[in-house]
């Protein structure tokens, strides 16, 4: 093996630089996912496939959280389904992407699956560069096509559009090797890729697909008009049909596998999730945003989408388009012949063997499909209103037009033949004037003088998007720091909700297992009734994890904390908090709040000469009060709590000179029966400006946060009888 590996090698060189080419393209895109996207991108669709992943891993189509509320623990983009004893939840996407990622995991790096499906799209690439044109052009597609910023950065993320790219260039590659051979078990293979491209993703895989369709048939017309039902006929028809019959098959197995967790084989579970965000005109709505999406809005989007794509997120932007319209017409030129040939004639038979389906499929064939997938994907896409919410929401600016990904393969081998023709003419042009050798010498030196020109073109396209998701991945990095190096066991860990009752989203970076029964499970926080029965059904260790500032996509990073909780049961809970004054606070007041009803405390000047007020505070099955403050009004005798679970707030305000104010205020988890209370503790504690409650912007994370002045808390309880 190794000897006939070698002569290969000596034999076809340039398949060996391919190779080479298409490793080093997985490998910058496995770099970029631990580096550039080492918290993953701010596209918490990420999360929802790494979920799926892990269930197929584990042998899940669904998660089932038991007596865990599911409205803690509902990931992002599940849709959750009461069935029989109980609930269970599913994703909105297919598994053919989760399944190509787990293959990453069961290497050990999750991230190794993005830069396989890296590779192999770049392999397939050459190898249809190589048919269209030839292997130099091949060869040029694969540093094109990793230029690409659109490439780039979908393709370090866990989303399904680079996998499904991979499925359907492996598809192109498979129907020009059946067509040019005739060979039906290529035929075989390119309709496996096809069919699961389209489990994968539906819509992408026809748009890509219709050219090829296109071209089957037209091949089955011609040979048909030529010679009825001979050999020939049924020859292409034989090899058409092997590419049909296993993409039918997977066809069938997505309609199964809809029938499997939506219960109706046409409802596929995206539609599941949100009916009205699919293909189509008219009002389209998911989760709660709505739009009417007409016509002229998509061809508005579609113009946008073309400017963007062809400037921006293509190798080298403008003059990587420009090099790829050289492409189209380098291939027009050499079928020029062909051109005027199909001009003269009227009849489509009267091309006689220059248009041949029953022999090869011709180079010149291979160039006009592949030329006519740009097309398709940016009408069919047109259809689709995600590229308008993609540029609403700012994850195209991100990532790019990720819907359009597929579109980056033709014109990759594009402009990669453009490159060809123009090095190609230059020394067609000099071979004239001087010697050969002297003409690739002196298109050596050009090439060396242009390439500042062509670094500043790429520079310019990867600056901006890769600048912005650094910064974000650094505000995700210091959100994520208290995780840092720390070791979980059986612990249960409350995230904030900044987008509602979602799990990983926005903080996809934390998941729990699949079954619920891993190191962590991470809940949603939320009402005091929920998050106590979360604390029952679950029966782990808890921690709060929360954060102080405003949760802005990571585009600004926020000061998070991780707090270990304990849960006091007692007939009582007495608790002391000392918070400090702040400076230039003349005056100060002190509440005890419940559902129920509050009550008012006097705050002696003394307590605030000594820069620090203490309030020692009860909380009794009945009630809850301050006990060393004089009472001043409310419900004397204690604050009645409610008969579920609640929230008790103990509430310091103090006033300056002007009325500019700080509140501090802690929000204490609590249930109350016949045998005494459960409290969470310690409190959820907040430093208000200017208002008596606010949100995250307010939330003590420790001394190190920025606070004004003065500012301090010290908190403490104990189980009473």
């Amino acid at each position: 093996m190794p000897k006939r590996t070698a002569a290969a090698s000596r034999e076809h060189p340039e398949r060996v630089v391919a190779t080479v080419l298409a490793l080093a393209v997985g490998g910058l895109v496995y770099s970029l996912a631990i580096d550039l996207f080492a918290y993953h991108s701010v596209n918490d669709d990420e999360g929802v496939y790494l979920y799926q992943a892990a269930m197929l891993l584990e042998g899940r189509l669904f998660l089932r959280p038991g007596e865990i509320p599911w409205e803690a623990v509902r990931p992002w983009f599940f849709v959750v389904d009461g069935v029989g004893d109980g609930v269970r939840m599913y994703g909105k996407y297919s598994p053919v992407a989760p399944a190509i990622f787990a293959v990453g995991r069961l290497l050990g790096d999750w991230n190794l699956a993005l830069g396989f499906v890296a590779a192999g799209t770049a392999t397939g690439v050459y190898a249809l560069g190589s048919v269209a044109f030839d292997r130099r052009v091949g060869l040029l597609a694969i540093p094109v096509l990793a230029a690409s910023p659109l490439f780039l950065l979908t393709s370090s993320t866990f989303l399904s559009y680079a996998p499904a790219t991979l499925l359907n260039v492996a598809f192109a590659v498979a129907y020009v090797r059946a067509a040019r051979t005739g060979s039906r078990r290529w035929g075989v293979a390119a309709g496996t890729a096809i069919g699961l491209a389209f489990f994968c993703r539906s819509y992408t895989a026809v748009l890509f697909a219709l050219p090829f369709i296109a071209h089957s048939l037209v091949s089955l017309g011609v040979v048909w008009r030529r010679s009825g039902w001979t050999s020939p006929f049924r020859r292409v028809l034989g090899r058409s049909l092997a590419v049909a019959v296993p993409g039918a098959a997977f066809v069938g197995l997505t309609l199964a596998y809809n029938a499997v967790v939506t219960g109706d084989p046409l409802l596929f579970p995206y539609a599941a999730f949100a009916p009205n965000d699919g293909v189509g005109f008219g009002t389209r709505e998911i989760l709660n945003y709505e739009r009417e999406y007409t016509p002229e809005l998509a061809a508005d989007v579609t113009r946008t989408v073309v400017e963007y794509f062809f400037t921006e997120w293509v190798a080298a932007g403008a003059l990587g388009t420009l090099l790829a319209i050289v492409g189209v017409f380098a291939a027009g030129w050499r079928g020029r012949d062909r051109l005027v040939e199909l001009v003269r004639v009227r009849h489509l038979h009267a091309v006689g063997s220059r248009f041949d389906p029953a022999a090869d499929m011709s180079a010149h064939e291979v160039a006009a499909v592949l030329l006519a997938v740009v097309p398709s994907v940016f009408l069919g896409e047109a259809y689709f209103w995600g590229t308008h919410n993609g540029l609403r929401n700012g994850l195209i600016d991100l990532l790019g037009p990720f819907y359009h990904f597929d579109a980056l393969v033709p014109v990759s081998i594009f402009a990669a033949a453009g490159i060809a023709f123009v090095c190609r003419g230059v020394v067609g042009v000099l071979s004239s004037r001087i010697s050969r050798r002297g003409a690739k010498l002196a298109l050596l030196v050009g090439l060396v003088a242009t390439a500042p020109v062509v670094a500043s073109a790429e520079r310019a396209v990867l600056e901006e998007p890769f600048t912005a998701n650094e910064r974000r991945t650094d505000s995700l990095a210091a959100t994520y720091e208290p995780f840092e190096d720390r070791e979980f066991d059986d612990a249960l860990v409350f995230t904030p909700d900044p987008y509602g009752d979602w799990q990983a989203h926005p903080f996809q970076y934390l998941r729990y297992d699949p079954g619920y029964d891993g190191d962590v499970v991470y809940a949603t926080d939320g009402s005091p009734e929920r998050d106590l029965d979360v604390l029952a059904a679950a029966n782990r260790t808890p921690y709060r994890f929360t954060y102080r500032g405003d949760w802005t996509g990571a585009y600004t990073p926020v000061n998070s904390d991780l707090q270990r909780l304990r849960v006091i049961e007692s007939d009582s809970v007495r608790a002391t908090t000392s918070v400090g004054v702040p400076r230039g606070a003349s005056t100060a007041s002190v509440r005890v709040e419940t559902p129920e009803g509050y009550a008012r405390y006097t705050v002696p000047d003394t307590a605030r000469a000594n820069e620090t007020v203490t309030v020692e505070w009860a909380i009794g099955p009945d009630a809850a009060r301050a006990e060393n403050l004089r009472f001043e009004g409310g419900s004397d005798g204690g604050v009645p709590l409610a008969a579920d679970g609640a929230e008790v707030d103990l509430v310091v305000t103090f006033v300056g000179v002007g009325g500019s104010s700080v509140t501090y205020r802690q929000e204490v988890t609590v249930e109350s029966g016949e045998e005494g209370v459960r409290a969470v503790w310690p409190p959820e504690t907040r430093v208000c400006r200017l208002t008596t409650e606010c949100g995250t912007e307010g939330t003590w994370v420790g001394p190190d946060g920025d606070y004004v002045d003065g500012v301090s808390v010290e908190t403490d309880a104990r189980a009473a009888s």
